[in-house]
């Protein structure tokens, strides 16, 4: 059965097509800009198999770009800037508040810039056959093919999809370049092109903190290997896959072997199942949305809620990325409770948290102690953690700079060397509740610590 076509409008006023199947974490499936029709697409066998394979576990989302295949055809704004609310007016209107992303040729600065400016909201990044800056690379090449779409827009679109996309497959060539042919127009597809040329998202790799892929078939002519190793080398929690051969985008792939690269990374996030709560001797995180009040003023109780709940999210991910557990049970105010078994993954954990808070703009204070914990059940069922120890991570937390991480001085003992830290000395604090002062220090991290996510290892 064909999905249902929706649409969504971009804050510039253009309405943008797409369609969602299946049920379970969302992906967005970005489009090739200006190379879809999502309608066309679905007819097509392969891709329809792949889509329906990765929707049997996913909220699967296709949309059409600007210019291109059902969304508004007469355009002028092709930058940058104007994809990524195509990108925007989707996530809004189906109300996603964490997604990932796959983001196929072009496509792949638009998702890095959204990436990096809403790292709460992306849970995975694909990026495949893409780059940083720049847009097709050779210019003698570019010269031609501008030439060739202005004499014949039949023949560059043939052109694009048995040569440049690369396939092999001469039935697979042929609807391709149909598809190509109908999707767009020369005027649209020529200022795209020309606008892709200015795409540069190299400063911004580094603010990108989800895990990603980078997938490069190594004869691809319009992005060269070097741009995939800087995209890999840039983001910090990135992987290089390299693939021999002229391949067209997964979804197309009648071998399904890139299709199982892309699922495979996408499920190693979606599977981790929730670990039992520990009793006992605990390192226990506390983080909390800084001047919560003040920030409501400003942005508004609405905005601010959907913001808040998307940080809850991102920073649960990356706990349980530094081997810890989130509790899930019912706290007062805006504030994430978690529980490690390892003193040096709680430190780690913090700093990463800190960043995320810091790249949404909710800063957050941190705090983390050490001691034992009861678990329990809340009456609605959720796991929840109590005792003197967990209301000493809260304590300590409220005394925190924002994004400052503080522990005690019993915590700093359990971590000794190991966390690859060093601290600063606050002295001892009175504390409400607590019968004796509590010493307390800050963390001092090494300049890229506070934005690593380092694997899930033991002390």
């Amino acid at each position: 059965m064909e999905p249902r076509i929706q649409y969504a409008r971009t804050a510039d006023g253009v309405s943008i097509a797409f369609w969602e199947v299946g049920e379970g974490p969302p992906l967005v499936w970005m489009p090739f800009p200006l190379f879809t029709d999502i309608r066309m697409e679905w007819d097509w066998p392969t891709a329809r198999r792949a889509y329906e394979g990765l929707a049997a576990r996913r909220r699967l989302i296709r949309y059409d770009s600007r210019g291109s295949g059902l969304s508004d055809r007469e355009v002028a704004d092709f930058s940058l800037e104007a994809h990524v609310l195509d990108l925007q007016a989707v996530v809004g209107k189906l109300r996603l508040e964490r997604t990932a992303l796959v983001a196929p040729g072009d496509a792949g600065p638009i998702a890095v810039s959204y990436a990096a400016r809403n790292p709460e909201r992306i849970t995975r990044l694909v990026l495949w056959a893409s780059y940083a800056r720049g847009g097709f690379g050779d210019l003698a090449e570019i010269q031609a093919m501008h030439a060739l779409m202005e004499r014949d827009w039949q023949l560059f679109t043939e052109t694009m999809a048995r040569t440049a996309a690369g396939w092999s497959n001469p039935e697979l060539g042929g609807w391709f370049s149909q598809l190509l042919a109908r999707c767009t127009t020369p005027e649209a597809m020529k200022a795209h092109w020309n606008a892709s040329y200015d795409f540069d998202v190299t400063d911004l790799l580094p603010r990108v903190l989800c895990p990603t892929l980078v997938i490069h078939p190594n004869e691809v002519r319009y992005a060269d290997l070097s741009q995939a190793r800087l995209l890999a080398s840039q983001i910090l929690d990135a992987r290089l896959t390299v693939l021999e051969g002229l391949l067209g985008p997964p979804q197309f792939d009648e071998g399904g072997a890139t299709l199982a690269l892309v699922d495979e990374f996408l499920s190693e996030g979606e599977e981790a199942a929730p670990q039992p709560l520990p009793s006992g001797m605990t390192a226990i995180l506390f983080a909390d949305i800084a001047d919560s009040t003040g920030l409501t003023e400003r942005l508004g109780d609405a905005a601010f809620r959907e913001k808040a709940r998307a940080l809850d999210g991102a920073l649960r991910d990356v706990i349980r990325e530094n081997g810890g557990t989130p509790v899930e049970g019912k706290l007062l105010g805006d504030g994430v409770l978690a529980v490690f078994t390892s003193a040096r993954q709680a430190i780690a954990a913090a700093l990463a948290c800190g960043a995320a808070g810091a790249s949404a703009g909710m800063p957050l204070h941190l705090g983390l102690h050490a001691g034992d914990v009861i678990r329990e059940e809340d009456p609605d069922g959720r796991g929840n953690v109590y005792g003197g120890a967990v209301n000493i991570a809260a304590r300590i937390s409220a005394l925190s700079a924002p994004g400052e991480v503080l522990v005690s001085d019993t915590l700093r003992g359990l971590a000794r060397t190991s966390a690859g830290v060093s601290f600063e000395d606050r002295g001892e604090r009175e504390l409400k509740g607590v019968g004796e002062p509590v010493r307390v220090l800050a963390v001092v991290a090494s300049p890229n610590q506070q934005t690593s996510r380092p694997a899930n290892q033991g002390e």
